[in-house]
């Protein structure tokens, strides 16, 4: 059976579903290519105001495929660049989409599994969820910006046991250091992030976008850069439609149903 993204609307709310099980949910070009195409799809449709990206049954996503690895390397190292650029491309597109990424993982998130997970806004993870960047196991370093959002993420010292000994880390654990947002019973992460999402849709598509753009932005701009696109975003929201529907509707006690 092909790897495949499968794409499901339940509500407000996009299911994107990595499937590759004879192969632990292992990702490869067509997958990343899907991945793309879906969040443009998503970004242009008003009715979706959420994406949640799970894994085919009890593995969230076994990273790359060893043995498509193993392969290309007897072919032009541009072909194993391609590839990466694809992952890159769909990471950069889950960073810079204007809605709510959550991750719902079951099972393993693995090497490039791992860095996707982490490039979501929220992650969702099952109690005997195991994260791990095994990349240094088989003589390879990370790729999927694992290496920018652990040193984001994480203090040095533990990032680089993470990276340099491939130590496998836990969901609680991650859940202790702020990388993992709930940790829930085996079997109900999708569940979870299904019910996160839920509560992100009955907030303003157009506040949310500038929350995660500001945020996306924060790390790397100076104070002074960061104050001015706060006011400008702030200006903005309060002169959208939403901005006069959640004030009115704060200041009436009900609740508000945004546009």
């Amino acid at each position: 059976m092909a790897a495949e993204l499968k794409s499901a609307s339940l509500g407000q709310t996009m299911v994107l579903t990595i499937s590759n099980p004879e192969s632990r949910n292992a990702l490869g070009p067509e997958i990343y290519a899907a991945g793309i195409e879906a969040l443009n799809a998503a970004d242009s449709n008003p009715e979706v105001r959420s994406v949640v990206l799970a894994g085919e049954g009890s593995t969230f996503c076994a990273g790359g495929n060893l043995q498509r690895l193993l392969d290309n390397r007897s072919r032009p190292p541009e072909v194993q660049a391609q590839s990466i650029e694809g992952l890159h491309g769909w990471i950069e597109a889950i960073r810079t989409f204007p809605k709510p990424v959550i991750a719902a993982v079951e099972g393993a998130a693995a090497g490039a599994g791992f860095s996707l997970a982490l490039a979501c806004d929220f992650i969702v993870a099952a109690d005997n969820a195991v994260f791990v960047m095994a990349y240094s196991s088989v003589g390879l370093s990370p790729d999927g910006g694992g290496t920018w959002s652990l040193a984001r993420a994480l203090p040095r010292q533990l990032a680089n046991e993470l990276l340099l000994c491939g130590e496998r880390i836990g969901s609680a654990r991650l859940h202790e250091l702020g990388v993992v947002n709930r940790v829930v019973p085996a079997a109900s992460a999708l569940d979870e992030a299904l019910a996160l999402a839920g509560r992100l849709n009955e907030r303003a598509p157009n506040a949310l976008a500038s929350i995660k753009e500001l945020l996306n932005d924060a790390a790397e701009a100076p104070l002074t850069r960061q104050l001015a696109s706060e006011r400008d975003h702030f200006v903005r929201n309060l002169h959208h439609a939403n901005g006069g529907i959640g004030i009115q509707a704060f200041l009436a006690r009900q609740k508000p149903r945004y546009s």
